[in-house]
């Protein structure tokens, strides 16, 4: 049994797709940009909203930190104000949730999703049930970065030895790593059993069923 698990969100807990590709392609037409299908963003999305931005700017047009500053204010403001316009939690997740807790396990969300969104966002869909939620901070690294995991686990006093993390893409099982904890992929998320395969997972899921299995024992 794992004492704590520490979650990713996007894609994990949530699936937050359309609701990131609608602010993103908002963004784009402010700028007179082409809008990219909501199935591209399962690889846009992952790193941060400043690298999401990043990846839908045209080739040839110059990412300036002007243009930087600019599309982060615009998406940020478009987001915030429609990020719970089509999010949905996925099948199955939220009892696991609550029976892990029910349990004793203590329970958290780190994600690279800007604090000021993750907060809300995790509990209008997960109320109550998450001892701590860290959303990316401005002037510190982001995951795989292990600066704000590290920050977490000291927060929850949890060690590597009995802490789970859990998530959908290889930017969670790199962090994982990163932070010298044994990581759970999840199949209902954003990405693939082939990129959580590479990546090194220690453990991959198919079912909410059989993440509650591995977590309790």
């Amino acid at each position: 049994m794992y004492k704590n698990v520490i979650f990713d969100l996007d894609g994990t807990l949530l699936n937050t797709l359309e609701d990131l590709a609608d602010a993103t392609n908002w963004v784009c037409a402010q700028h007179g940009w082409p809008a990219h299908q909501v199935e591209e963003y399962k690889y846009f999305v992952g790193n941060g909203a400043p690298k999401l931005l990043e990846r839908v700017v045209p080739a040839g047009v110059p990412i300036t930190d002007e243009l930087r500053r600019v599309t982060l204010e615009e998406f940020t403001r478009r987001y915030n104000g429609h990020k719970s316009d089509k999010t949905t939690a996925y099948p199955g997740v939220p009892e696991v949730i609550r029976r892990l807790k029910q349990a004793g396990v203590t329970l958290a969300v780190l994600s690279n999703k800007p604090h000021e969104a993750a907060r809300p966002v995790v509990e209008r869909y997960y109320p109550g049930l998450f001892h701590k939620i860290q959303g990316a901070l401005p002037g510190l690294p982001v995951k795989p970065d292990p600066t704000l995991l590290h920050r977490l686990m000291e927060q929850l006093g949890a060690t590597p030895a009995d802490t789970l993390f859990v998530g959908d893409s290889s930017v969670d099982i790199r962090t994982a790593k990163n932070g010298g904890l044994t990581s759970c992929g999840v199949l209902w998320g954003f990405r693939t059993r082939q990129e959580l395969e590479a990546e090194g997972a220690d453990y991959i899921v198919d079912s909410a069923q059989a993440l509650v299995e591995l977590i309790l024992g």
